[in-house]
């Protein structure tokens, strides 16, 4: 083995003083807060796409493209028209 790949395990091996005090390991508020409004934000997203998702079609194929024939819609009011045949 190389030397350099020696000295690198010697170093990951030595263990060093952990600092365990009486503080060590405590979360903040701030941190509950953050994650509670980024949950927050999830769900509203995810209640925001359902509701965009029901307004689409079932199908985007050929189908779909008949029923919204440009030909047969009056463009002034959007309304359908009959067709003469």
């Amino acid at each position: 083995m190389s030397d350099l790949m020696l000295l690198g395990m010697e170093l990951l091996a030595q263990e060093e003083p952990r600092q365990t005090g009486p503080d060590f390991g405590k979360a903040s508020p701030v941190g509950l807060i953050i994650v509670v409004l980024l949950l927050v934000a999830v769900f509203g997203l995810v209640w925001s796409m359902n509701r965009h998702l029901r307004k689409l079609p079932k199908s985007f194929g050929a189908d779909a493209d008949a029923d919204t024939d440009p030909s047969t819609e009056d463009p002034a009011d959007g309304t359908k028209r009959e067709s003469n045949g």
